[in-house]
């Protein structure tokens, strides 16, 4: 009997990680299109004096929307990326398109240019994301630091 409690146990506790996972939101809007999500994003980002980072990636990609949530939940993050950016999900589908699937964050200027492209696996620790690196990377190039 105490084994059955145990095993049912352990199978409760994989079911609730398991859908923990699972439970990421959604962020990447599948049916907009990107240039035009971008070109909004510049508009608004030229507007408010800021810069803006296109998330590259898809809601099939679990640390896309890792890095969201990261973003969302983590203090010193979001006002890091709300004080100095606009922020895309920009959706990338790799069926759809030839070549490989990247998902990177691309730092673009109020007019379009292209200032940096950060290599996410660079920001990762463990299963998640450095709020440490994070912020340095966002430090980095914000419209403040690029413009000294």
């Amino acid at each position: 009997m105490k084994r059955m409690i145990t095993i049912a146990f352990m199978m409760t506790v994989v079911v609730m990680m398991a859908h923990a996972q699972g439970a990421l939101k959604r962020v990447y809007n599948e049916t907009i299109d990107p240039m035009t999500q971008i070109d909004e994003g510049l508009q608004k980002a030229k507007a408010e004096g800021k810069f803006v980072i296109c998330q590259v990636g898809g809601n099939w990609c679990p640390w896309c929307l890792r890095f969201a949530d990261f973003v969302e939940k983590d203090t010193a993050v979001n006002k890091a990326v709300n004080d100095n950016f606009v922020y895309l999900h920009v959706n990338y589908n790799p069926r759809k398109k030839e070549g490989d699937a990247s998902v990177e964050k691309v730092v673009l200027d109020e007019n379009g240019n292209v200032l940096h492209i950060q290599d996410s696996s660079f920001l990762e620790q463990g299963k998640g994301y450095d709020e440490q690196k994070t912020l340095r990377f966002l430090k980095n190039w914000t419209p403040k630091a690029v413009k000294q």
